[in-house]
Parts: structure tokens; C-alpha cells; sequence
């Protein structure tokens, strides 16, 4: 029996230019943080030759051509496994519609536990490399580079997608007192809806040439907020994080929708300083900037809305539980 543990993420500034449409012309950069919400696998050798695969459903077949599951699916068929073996997923998160990257988490975490099943263990960096190969190369998924990374390595990281497809990642550390002053001032609330993220950013994606302009200055954010945390300079990352907003909504028009208008508007006049939604869009974490004096009028305002407790994960990807033979 082998466990993986991957957390997910909350990623700040320069979403978006992640994807080769936009990096293959100059580079992209994001600034992402990893959280203690984790995408854990479990990989057990089966008695008999069948492959069981246990999320959302359950899966029994015969062989990984079989598997329903495409993620899964594809990162058996590059371990070179075709029998004898069950996975079953957890996750501290619902799998869907969160905005968190969970997705390419499962994607790093599955590839981790079956290279440790199959005794090549691989670093995470060559684990992130391997899960956008198979999500946005083989599954050909309309997704940028960022998440498949900051899921593998953890950490606070500035991280940079080159136009050569080289990634440079640069983790961030102002001091024990600046992070935990960025923890207590994240105040994040989970907004339900149907949400189709590759919808979301195929439609992006298509309108990419001309929203460059706007991409460039989102992208240069992702240094300046970054700038901002070293400094300790926290209310400027707050209203910064307004800015990427009010940009990122710009990108597509199905990005936002009047639900989300509505609850962002009711933390800024509650007394946030910024705040964005995590990912695509639609529907996901609304996450802001707000300094603790203001928090439980945040809290008040945006009540018919389940919060998610924030913490920092410095970590990244990892086996967690490994039982011999």
C-alpha cells in the first residue's frame, strides 16, 4: 500500500498567462501559494488481475484501456501498468468546480504513488513535467502550466513559463511573521455553481490575441505582488489583488457572472482591500485580502457562504504511507 498526499492551491496573480498561447511570444508568470488542503491516492496491488479505480464512482475492468477515469487512465498507461492494482482518491476538497487546481493535483499525486508502486521513484519536478505532458499534451485539456508545479513543489513560489517551455520556479520567504500575518488576513468563501473550467478557458484561450495587452500587465502583477510579500508591504498586495480582478474579469465574459459580481462587492464594501476568484471562473473560491479588524464584518456580510479556513503549505507532493510487501 502505497498514499500520496497533494495539496492543492490559491493561486494570487498572472493566471491565465500560464498558457503557450500566451508564453510561446515573450514568457508567463504567476505568484501561487500551495494550502493544507490535500488530493490523496492510495495505490494497493489487487489479488486478482482486475484494476479498481474508486473516486466519485467506482471503477472494475479489465485492463487501462478500460478505465473511465482519463486522468487515471493515462497516468496507468505511462507507469505501464495494466492489471492487478487498485486506486481509490480522497480529497479534502470537492473535486469539482473549486477553482483550487485539484485536478493536476490528483494528476501529480497519481503519477507520485505509481512511480513509487512501480519502484522508479521521480522528483517533483519531473512529476509536474510528466502531469502537464498528460493533461494538456495527451488529454490535449485548454490548461496553462502552473498548477501541475505549485502541486508538486509546494510552497510559496513565484514561477515563470518560459517561451522555450522551460519553467523557472523561485519560492518566496519574507519571514515567519509576514506569512502568518498573510494567513490570518486570507479569508476565503466557496461560491457553488456549475462551473466547466476548460469551457471557461478554451473561451479565454480564444481570445487571447486580443487581450494581450491585458495579459502583459498581469503578468508583470505576478513580480510586483511578489516585490510587495518580500517587502512585508501586505495592504499593497491587498489592493493589488483588486487590480488582477478587475483585469482578469475582462479576459472573458463567462469568467464572472452577476452571483459572483454580487458576493465580491459585498466583501469590498464589508472592507476588504482586494480578493479574486480561484481559477477559471464561473463559480469557486472567493478568496480576499482582509485585515482582521474588518473580518467579522466580512464574515457577517458574506454568511450564506461556507468559508474555507487558509493555511500556508510549504510543502509540496509526497508519499506519506508506504507498507512493504
Amino acid at each position: 500500500m502505497i498514499i500520496s498526499r497533494t495539496p492543492v492551491r490559491i493561486s494570487f496573480f498572472g493566471g491565465g498567462t500560464d498558457l503557450r498561447d500566451f508564453y510561446s511570444t515573450s514568457y508567463g508568470a504567476v505568484l501561487s501559494t500551495a494550502i493544507k488542503k490535500y488530493i490523496y491516492v492510495a495505490v494497493n496491488r489487487r489479488f486478482d488481475e482486475k484494476i479498481r479505480v474508486s473516486y466519485s464512482e467506482t471503477e472494475t475492468v479489465d485492463s487501462a484501456d478500460q478505465v473511465k477515469h482519463s486522468l487515471i487512465k493515462e497516468c496507468l498507461k505511462t507507469a505501464g501498468i495494466d492489471k492487478q492494482i487498485e486506486i481509490v482518491t480522497i480529497a479534502d476538497v470537492p473535486g469539482h468546480g473549486t477553482g483550487l487546481g485539484s485536478s493536476s493535483s490528483l494528476a501529480v499525486g497519481t503519477i507520485i504513488a505509481l512511480k513509487e508502486y512501480t519502484n522508479k521513484p521521480t522528483n517533483f519536478e519531473e512529476a509536474a513535467k510528466e502531469a502537464c505532458k498528460i493533461e494538456i499534451g495527451t488529454l490535449k485539456k485548454p490548461i496553462g502550466k502552473q498548477d501541475q508545479y505549485i502541486a508538486a513543489l509546494g510552497g510559496f513560489r513565484y514561477i515563470r513559463f518560459n517561451a522555450d517551455e522551460t519553467v523557472s520556479t523561485y519560492t518566496i520567504n519574507p519571514g515567519k511573521n509576514t506569512l502568518e500575518e498573510l494567513e490570518t488576513n486570507l479569508v476565503s468563501f466557496y461560491i457553488p455553481g456549475s462551473r466547466e473550467g476548460d469551457v471557461i478557458l478554451a473561451d479565454q484561450r480564444k481570445n487571447i490575441p486580443e487581450k494581450m495587452k491585458i495579459l502583459e500587465e498581469m503578468r508583470n502583477q505576478a513580480e510586483t505582488g511578489m516585490e510587495a510579500i518580500k517587502n512585508g508591504d501586505l495592504s499593497s498586495f491587498g489592493k493589488l489583488l483588486d487590480k488582477a480582478w478587475q483585469l482578469k474579469s475582462t479576459l472573458s465574459n463567462k469568467i464572472s457572472n452577476p452571483t459572483i459580481s454580487k458576493f465580491y462587492r459585498m466583501g469590498m464594501d464589508a472592507g476588504a482591500l482586494g480578493g479574486k476568484l480561484s481559477g477559471a471562473g464561473g463559480s469557486g473560491f472567493l478568496t480576499f485580502y482582509c485585515d482582521k479588524e474588518h473580518q467579522k464584518g466580512l464574515r457577517e456580510a458574506l454568511r450564506e457562504l461556507k468559508e474555507m479556513k487558509i493555511k500556508l503549505e510549504p510543502g509540496g507532493s509526497s508519499i506519506v504511507y508506504k507498507e512493504s510487501d
